[in-house]
């Protein structure tokens, strides 16, 4: 794949490649990490942690510290690398910042107003441009619009061909290749929520498991970790108000064996007070997803090593 740039690996034996290009910055859109030789079948993404912004996206911002800051996954990257680390799963970071293009957008997911020009076709289904969260973001709640100006359809392009295609192209392969070695693989998009609003009488849920309502995940492995959450004393929720998004559609397939799920972390749980730095919390959650992916890496293995690629037990999709 020529938009991946591949190093040795290290004395660990992790191979580190780096992957697209940020329009206006000397940075990589994405780095994969992964053992050179498969320890589980599990994939771990973080789409929204990225932080490299170019001097010319922050200027066209009006409110640059206030709005990148509240599109970020804060330090989500940083809890992936610290899961991957203890369980040899697979990693991919972006670099690239939500700001700039959201990778769990389809990129026909596009606000046609905010370039000045009208749509080509239909409005896709899921239709998130227009709440203002669409492949780049438009508006926030209680800040309305992010941009100074109008984008440019060029702009728009360059991110998709720099940005969004190669990720997405590689996070296949990716899976691809753990789902070719143990016979199924697991995808987890992780991300991170701000907190959310209590309920009179009840707690909030400290994660959202999200599985596009069963089509993306067999209803055994999602099970588990709820059983698992349960288990450590942590509050989940399933679907709501997270049920996942592109990555989730564009990748699982769990009758092939494919099976993706997306975690959303509630900030508060691993950053400190002010949501900006990592806090107490931080290493006891890497602690409880952590030994989350080694139990449901164990179950993928298993469930790869029983069914053969054209007899994979029925799921939704």
């Amino acid at each position: 794949m020529d938009e991946i740039r591949a190093d040795m690996g290290d004395s660990e034996g992790v191979i580190r490649c780096d992957g697209g290009a940020i329009p206006g910055h000397d940075s990589p859109a994405f780095t994969i990490s992964a053992p050179a030789v498969s320890r589980l079948p599990v994939v771990i993404a973080a789409p929204h942690g990225g932080r490299c912004y170019p001097s010319d996206l922050l200027a066209r911002m009006r409110h640059p510290n206030i709005s990148a800051l509240r599109l970020e996954d804060r330090l989500v990257d940083r809890l992936a690398e610290a899961v991957a680390r203890e369980t040899g799963a697979a990693l991919m970071l972006a670099h690239a910042p939500r700001a700039m293009l959201d990778l769990n957008r389809a990129d026909d997911d596009v606000d046609w107003d905010m370039l000045g020009l009208v749509a080509p076709g239909p409005a896709p289904a899921n239709g998130r441009a227009r709440s203002g969260l669409g492949l780049v973001p438009r508006r926030l709640p209680g800040m309305g619009e992010i941009w100074r100006g109008r984008l440019s359809w060029a702009e728009v392009e360059a991110r998709i061909e720099g940005i969004h295609r190669p990720y997405h192209t590689a996070l296949a392969d990716l899976v691809a290749q753990e789902r070719e070695r143990w016979g199924a693989a697991l995808l987890i998009d992780l991300h991170s929520m701000p907190p959310l609003p209590r309920i009179i009488g009840q707690e909030s849920a400290t994660i959202v498991v999200g599985d596009r309502f069963g089509a993306s995940c067999h209803g055994a492995l999602v099970a588990r970790a709820f059983s698992h959450f349960a288990g450590a004393g942590v509050l989940a929720a399933h679907n709501r108000p997270y049920a996942g998004g592109f990555a989730l559609d564009h990748h699982a397939a769990p009758r092939r064996g494919v099976h993706a799920m997306q975690l959303e972390v509630d900030r508060a749980a691993y950053l400190d007070s002010q949501m900006i730095e990592t806090g107490e919390g931080f290493d006891a959650m890497a602690r409880l997803l952590s030994s989350l992916v080694l139990a449901l890496g164990a179950q993928v293995a298993a469930m790869g090593g029983q069914h053969s690629a054209e007899a994979w037990p029925e799921a939704a999709e």
